[in-house]
């Protein structure tokens, strides 16, 4: 479980194939820490399991069906990436519960420049329409922001200039490939709702095999 908080960027200084597979190796110029191997750690956004480590970098390793899924296919020496650790549990809450599985990845179609910040708007296909709503939470390569507005097409974020300069979104561009993960509660909530409207009645047996 994640924040969207994004802790470090990295920089990705090995892509190692293993197979079917990739092996990341992410330094950052202020190491983690107490890595192990074996934890979680965001990359942009996907959960990722740390595989080795030594004092100044960790690898972690990514399936074909995460590569398939996700832009970390793209990912060459030299690459920034949003680097977030698990959430311990007795850490605060500062973003809102992000999973590390990503829904789809979509494109930014435009930014538009407000003082220090800038708006961004992604596009989005139809079907993903019932999990954006105003106001609410949305994780963009691993960082948690805000939905400021919603369209047919697309959705629209604010970045601040905190964010920017913690993220790798201070070089975001038109055309770019991102990773999307929609608000896990409220897909949780639609699903719920969408059993309930089916005929039959709603069992312990059929919550849990949604999810529950």
């Amino acid at each position: 479980m994640f924040t969207g908080l994004i802790e470090k960027v990295g920089i990705v200084d090995r892509v190692t194939p293993r197979g079917n597979y990739l092996a990341f190796t992410i330094s950052a110029e202020e190491p983690f820490e107490n890595v192990v191997d074996g934890e979680s750690i965001a990359i942009s956004g996907p959960c990722l399991t740390v595989v080795s480590h030594d004092k100044r970098t960790f690898t972690l390793e990514a399936s074909q069906e995460t590569l398939r899924v996700t832009t970390l296919h793209s990912l060459r020496p030299g690459s920034r990436v949003n680097v977030e650790r698990a959430l311990r549990a007795d850490a605060r809450l500062g973003g809102h519960f992000v999973a590390g599985h990503i829904d789809c990845t979509s494109k930014i179609k435009h930014i538009k420049h407000i003082g220090e910040s800038f708006q961004v708007t992604v596009e989005m296909l139809p079907k993903y329409s019932p999990y954006v709503i105003d106001k609410g939470s949305v994780a963009l390569d691993g960082i948690s922001l805000t939905i400021i507005e919603v369209t047919e097409d697309g959705f629209t974020v604010n970045l601040i200039p905190e964010t920017q300069q913690r993220t790798t979104w201070r070089d975001i561009k038109v055309g770019d490939d991102i990773n999307v993960e929609f608000d896990m509660v409220g897909k949780y909530i639609l699903r719920f709702l969408e059993a309930r409207e089916r005929p039959g009645k709603l069992t312990i047996d059929a919550m849990r095999k949604m999810g529950y």
